[in-house]
């Protein structure tokens, strides 16, 4: 009877113990969650973005572009990628402008449709990573 009360204290410690331990796994994850969800820093923005200078192309209705783009992505590698295929991101962007006019690109419905087409085509190339956010940096509609 001693041995079987002693044996049933046992195992009610261990689940205590498991139970806390089990509590302060999903508080922590909680909190760590929450903080992974909030806007990146500049710094890295900065450190996961690259830049493709100087496109300049033809929009559908006979004006031209000419503009710059930073392109964020989610971590180094994607960023890397990005840098290697610089002749089809480049072809991808010069794609998404043939077909739109110069008002398209004056407006800022305009240029943010463009941002998030671009991210959603350039996402569909990337083999690791995605890209968050396209940036226009520089843009000259003539």
């Amino acid at each position: 009877m001693l041995q079987n009360k002693l044996v049933n204290i046992m195992l009610i410690i261990l689940l205590s113990l498991t139970l806390i331990a089990v509590l302060a796994l999903g508080i922590m994850n909680f909190y760590s969650t929450s903080e992974a969800g909030s806007e990146p820093s500049i710094d890295e923005i900065i450190e996961n973005s690259w830049e493709l200078e100087g496109i300049t192309t033809n929009l559908s209705n006979g004006d031209f572009l000419k503009a710059s783009f930073q392109i964020h992505a989610d971590t180094k590698k994607a960023r890397k990628e990005l840098e290697k295929r610089d002749f089809q991101i480049r072809n991808i962007v010069i794609h998404e402008l043939a077909g739109r006019t110069a008002k398209d690109l004056r407006s800022q419905e305009g240029m943010d449709s463009l941002e998030s087409d671009l991210r959603d085509r350039l996402n569909d190339k990337l083999d690791s990573g995605q890209v968050i956010r396209v940036y226009i940096t520089d843009r000259v509609v003539q």
